[in-house]
């Protein structure tokens, strides 16, 4: 089975403009990105529709894919790279360009869904929450929860704390259950991808703003692998500076 990792980017950005291009220990986001995903010896791109970003990309011999200002989500932009490359990969995995500290062993643990379950659409992580982090963190709505079937596949994703505990006080929700958070990273079977992105916003997609209940919505199936490896998804400069200071305490 044939694998491709692409690396959505883009420059303009209302939280955070410029942000893959952005240091972290003197070194941009999005190299410190394509030095992780390199390590695991697939074929790798930047999808992007900067020139900056393609300048610095190629600049470190990387590859890059230019794309349209149009896309309007992260995975359409990935399957205009997967159309441009011409590519024959079976499954394309999306590594989100603000992820520097992905791990090597999240993105083999998708791909091993494929190779374990060659019915599988779409692939995404999970990752236990921590009690430690008590209700207020779980109530948090930018952290995405997400519900998973005995078979491991995703029945729900939320921003709202799923599932709600009946007849038990909220403050003990966090170690009463395991609740798992969502991590944005994706993998696709390339025929899937160019089906999804074709599909219209659904009625939960436009509720919750999370694009996966529109692949859940039209029948789509997206198996989950349960991660424990703790990452920093960068979306303001509050959050840069966060990575700075876990960069300065790991080995990079």
């Amino acid at each position: 089975m044939k694998f491709l990792i692409l690396i959505p980017a883009r420059y303009q950005s209302s939280r955070f403009p410029g942000k893959p291009l952005a240091r972290i220990g003197g070194r941009e986001m999005i190299l410190r990105v394509c030095d992780r995903v390199s390590q695991t010896g697939y074929a790798t791109a930047v999808a992007t529709d900067s020139e900056k970003i393609a300048e610095c990309v190629r600049r470190a011999g990387y590859e890059v894919v230019m794309t349209s200002e149009e896309c309007g989500s992260g995975t359409e932009r990935v399957a205009e790279a997967y159309r441009t490359l011409g590519s024959d990969a079976d499954v394309v995995i999306n590594v989100q360009g603000d992820e520097p500290f992905i791990a090597v062993s999240q993105i083999e643990a998708l791909a091993k869904i494929f190779v374990e379950h060659p019915d599988t659409d779409i692939a995404t992580l999970v990752r236990p929450y921590e009690a430690a982090g008590g209700i207020s963190g779980l109530e948090d709505p930018n952290l995405v929860k997400v519900v998973v079937g005995n078979n491991g596949e995703a029945l729900y994703f939320s921003r709202t704390v799923i599932p709600y505990q009946r007849g038990v006080e909220k403050d003990k929700w966090p170690e009463t259950h395991r609740y798992l958070s969502h991590i944005g990273i994706y993998a696709y079977r390339a025929a899937v991808l160019e089906k999804i992105v074709m599909l219209p916003e659904g009625a939960l997609e436009k509720c919750e703003k999370l694009e996966q209940l529109r692949w859940l919505e039209n029948g789509y199936s997206i198996h989950t692998a349960v991660s424990h490896e703790q990452t920093i998804g960068i979306d303001t400069p509050v959050d840069l500076e966060a990575a700075e200071k876990y960069l300065t305490g790991h080995n990079f």
